[in-house]
């Protein structure tokens, strides 16, 4: 709370102290010192300004009228809600999502699990915490008729986790064994997937960047490693994955440049950012590269098929133009956003009601309807991402009838 404070105040502070500068320089001409004075106002003024104009501009978001998308607020509770994934499964949605002061790790998050018949009045289920540790990025898979939540914890302010932990229940929902910690250790899983109910797969990406791999399981706890998906000098993140109609497996990939070029821009973004694209035929061995694409970099994909085509729910840059908005920059605006995923490009299909800190999807397909989970800051402004960060953020469910994907 403290540092989301501090930060808001930011904005007030270089007015007020930016105005005071020129001021004083303008009365303390006899020590000749007052073009100090006035350079330095003028530059805190400038910075005041930008800040203001963060937090006032509307926000312009694009949504595709043709798509007909709904969406509504499921938590607004003045917390930073984040990192969601969404499930149906018999008669209920399952909603999990992240809750925490900030966007930065905190020794107080946790994870908290709601469940809803009709995806608008939710009852809340459980709470996870990692002992001191921050959790993050949980994903939901039903294996066996059982519910199993897979998660990262972290020890680092600026979120890098380290391994990946695990819980099931065998109630559906209500009860959950004690969080484990996940094997092989170090790779940190996405959502588990499969198309024949024997076999689970699930990319998952090293903790220390740089590659992805595939992993495959029969009971959610034993996997085993299968393939690297991805290798090649990039920062590679979050990695998801979908089945195509031939059994063919096509994946995404989050790059955020190239650790061979010196560096990721972890402020201003890189020009090497991008997403992959990649697929394998089955047993899935080999992965071959197909190409990467520049439209964003989609932070938090969550990949799913319908009518034989594979779509994406992530985060889109709205610009990209220079010098502080390069792909993945802090400075630019981003979206929650619909994508198709075709094997040579991305495709933007539109965005949702969203801003700021935004997107990390959960999806759900369910009685000829996409509904989907994410987070946004105020839908009403257009804050940069690095606003964003540091104020509280709304967890939303969006709903698309699946024939609007296909037009």
């Amino acid at each position: 709370m403290a540092w989301r404070i501090l930060f808001n105040l930011l904005r007030w502070i270089f007015l007020a102290f930016g105005a005071g500068l020129i001021i004083l320089g303008l009365n303390l001409a006899q020590l000749r010192l007052e073009i100090l004075f006035l350079a330095a106002g003028i530059l805190l003024i400038s910075l005041g300004l930008i800040m203001v104009g963060w937090y006032l501009r509307p926000n312009r978001a694009q949504v595709n009228p043709v798509m007909q998308i709904e969406s509504w607020d499921v938590v607004d509770d003045e917390q930073h809600n984040s990192n969601t994934d969404l499930i149906q499964w018999g008669d209920y949605f399952y909603l999990v999502h992240d809750v925490s002061p900030f966007h930065f790790a905190n020794n107080n998050c946790q994870l908290e699990l709601r469940r809803s018949q009709d995806g608008r009045t939710w009852e809340t289920l459980a709470h996870f915490s990692s002992q001191g540790e921050d959790i993050r990025d949980p994903k939901l898979a039903v294996i066996h008729d059982q519910l199993y939540l897979y998660a990262l914890v972290n020890r680092s302010f600026d979120p890098e986790p380290y391994t990946t932990v695990y819980t099931y229940s065998q109630d559906g929902g209500v009860t959950w064994s004690p969080l484990a910690r996940l094997e092989p250790e170090g790779w940190l899983f996405w959502k588990p997937k499969t198309n024949d109910g024997l076999t689970w797969h699930v990319a998952a990406y090293w903790h220390e960047h740089g590659k992805s791999a595939l992993f495959s399981s029969t009971d959610g706890v034993q996997w085993q490693f299968i393939s690297m998906i991805y290798d090649l000098g990039h920062r590679n993140d979050e990695t998801d994955i979908e089945f195509m109609p031939d059994g063919s497996i096509l994946a995404t990939a989050r790059l955020e440049g190239d650790f061979r070029e010196g560096g990721y821009g972890m402020f201003f973004g890189h020009p090497a950012g991008g997403t992959l694209i990649a697929s394998a035929l089955s047993p899935y061995t080999n992965f071959e590269p197909l190409t990467i694409s520049l439209l964003t970099r989609l932070d938090g994909p969550a990949l799913f098929s319908h009518s034989g085509r594979v779509f994406a729910v992530g985060r889109m840059q709205a610009e990209l133009n220079q010098p502080f908005k390069r792909q993945g920059s802090i400075f630019a605006r981003k979206r929650t956003a619909i994508f198709e995923v075709k094997t040579d490009r991305l495709v933007w299909l539109s965005d949702v009601p969203s801003a700021g800190d935004t997107a990390y999807a959960g999806v759900a397909l369910h009685n000829d309807f996409l509904y989907f989970s994410y987070y946004t800051s105020s839908i009403r402004q257009d804050y940069p991402w690095i606003v964003g960060m540091f104020n509280p953020t709304a967890i939303r469910i969006a709903r698309v009838a699946l024939n609007r994907l296909v037009v």
